[in-house]
């Protein structure tokens, strides 16, 4: 690789690097979460939330006051509302001043997640600790697509909780003098691989760590830039529900390569 080439490797990797830290200091994104509230069928009122909240057939409810400042799709909330969010999707946002109330369902269990901008991660925040590029762990492999895609599923950080992933196939590539095969999900336009590999809790965080694959070539061909091995929310905050790595993606080689744990930003020892 010439020098002049080197450098573009670096500077498309930083543009890539900040992009992700930008993404992170979303007012309401990840970073904002402050707390995971899980609902009963009993009403009840959640600490430092508005209202009475529950869950019935399916359904959640909230019983609000117009002095408890609660809104949905623009509207106070006064009396009973009643959310059905979708299973696995984005919750349904219930506004409360400068806050949002993420209501979400996962494995039939539902919760609130509150997103505050003035959370203390969120200000605390500077930046994502990554592994210095290096175009040697930008690695060639072969994709194999299943003849019908299949359901994988995974178990979640919170207990109890599962992901049901959609894979298409799976990737073979070598690093080293090891011959690796993971499961990819996604489709055959945007494909991506969750995995572990010897650095996971070590360097990297032990839960799984997601590289963009993108479309293969005709002949199957793809590139596995693990320079771009990226943090699930669940790495930066206690209060996401994130996939672990399925079995069959639990890498044999250290790829020293991508972020780190973000504790190690912090100083703090793993």
């Amino acid at each position: 690789m010439t020098t002049s080439t080197a450098t573009e490797f670096d500077t498309t990797w930083a543009l890539w690097h900040h992009a992700r830290e930008d993404q992170l200091r979303d007012p309401l994104g990840f970073l904002s979460l402050t707390a995971l509230h899980w609902l009963t069928d009993q009403p009840e009122r959640l600490a430092d939330v508005p209202g009475t909240w529950w869950v019935t057939e399916d359904k959640v409810f909230i019983t609000a006051q117009p002095g408890d400042r609660l809104e949905f799709q623009g509207t106070g909330i006064a009396g009973v509302q009643i959310l059905t969010p979708a299973e696995g999707a984005p919750g349904l946002e219930v506004r409360h001043g400068d806050r949002i109330l993420e209501v979400i369902r996962r494995t039939g269990r539902y919760a609130v997640r509150v997103h505050d901008p003035k959370s203390p991660a969120l200000l605390a925040f500077e930046g994502i600790p990554a592994y210095a590029p290096d175009p040697r762990w930008v690695v060639t492999g072969h994709y194999r697509p299943f003849d019908v895609p299949r359901t994988l599923t995974t178990g979640a950080v919170v207990d109890g909780l599962e992901h049901h992933h959609t894979a298409t196939g799976t990737i073979e590539f070598t690093i080293g003098a090891v011959t690796e095969q993971v499961v990819a999900f996604g489709n055959g336009d945007d494909l991506r691989v969750l995995f572990t590999d010897a650095t996971s809790g070590v360097t990297t965080y032990p839960a799984a760590r997601a590289v963009a694959v993108g479309a293969p070539d005709p002949d199957g061909t793809v590139h596995l830039d693990f320079n771009r091995s990226a943090n699930l929310p669940c790495a930066f905050t206690d209060f996401a529900t994130c996939p672990i790595a399925p079995e069959q993606n639990r890498l044999r080689v250290a790829v020293e390569a991508g972020e780190q744990h973000p504790k190690l930003g912090l100083g703090d020892r793993l």
